[in-house]
């Protein structure tokens, strides 16, 4: 194994998770009495923080966020996450990477208490030595502070590092942190935007991280 030390985003990697994001965010901005969005294009906002998804896309006036992100949580977190799976093949590629002396972690700007729910349901905590979400206060929110909470998470450093991500946020933090990054470019992201920060390796397909990890 080239890395010692395994970050895995989760929405968009590990997960299939566009159905509950995108119903979740629908019922909040009903909830909120606020216009529909156009969510249409996962790429706008699987991947970013949540908050910066109410202010930037759904235009959700700063006064209103903090109801919103505890709406949005709610409506996850009832029904939401029930519709999230993870990709066919996944399974198998974290089995493997578990018979190596590598660590792994769950990166993702996810609220943290949110994704160690979402990872246990999905049946994927066997396969992580930790998870690194996000906070509410959002002082932790982006990879850039992630990645390394992650490896401090698992006692490990940036050299023998790796990210794997479906987005250009993935990418952006990884730059940031001196860290590689493998693209995932199965998820949900822009392909194209990633290109752009240089990833070490792509992966078409789950199965295919074995070949370039």
């Amino acid at each position: 194994m080239k890395y010692k030390y395994i970050l895995f985003d989760l929405d968009g990697t590990l997960s299939q998770s566009a159905e509950g994001i995108r119903y979740s965010l629908e019922k909040t901005l009903e909830s909120l009495g606020a216009p529909p969005a156009d969510l249409s294009d996962y790429t706008k906002y699987i991947g970013p923080p949540l908050l910066d998804t109410l202010r930037n896309l759904c235009n959700i006036p700063d006064e209103l966020c903090d109801r919103g992100y505890e709406l949005y949580k709610n409506f996850y977190a009832e029904k939401g996450k029930l519709m999230n799976k993870p990709y066919d093949g996944i399974i198998p590629v974290l089995k493997k990477l578990r018979e190596t002396d590598a660590k792994l972690a769950v990166c993702t700007s996810k609220l943290e208490t949110t994704a160690v729910t979402v990872v246990e349901e999905l049946g994927l905590s066997k396969y992580f030595d930790a998870v690194a979400g996000s906070n509410r206060d959002s002082t932790r929110k982006d990879k850039k502070d992630l990645i390394p909470y992650a490896l401090e998470l698992l006692g490990g450093n940036k050299a023998d590092a790796v990210m794997l991500g479906d987005t250009w946020y993935d990418a952006k933090g990884a730059r940031e942190c001196s860290v590689d990054f493998i693209a995932c470019a199965y998820g949900y992201g822009d392909n194209d935007a990633m290109a752009e920060y240089n990833p070490v390796a792509w992966a078409n397909s789950p199965i295919e991280i074995l070949e370039v990890i």
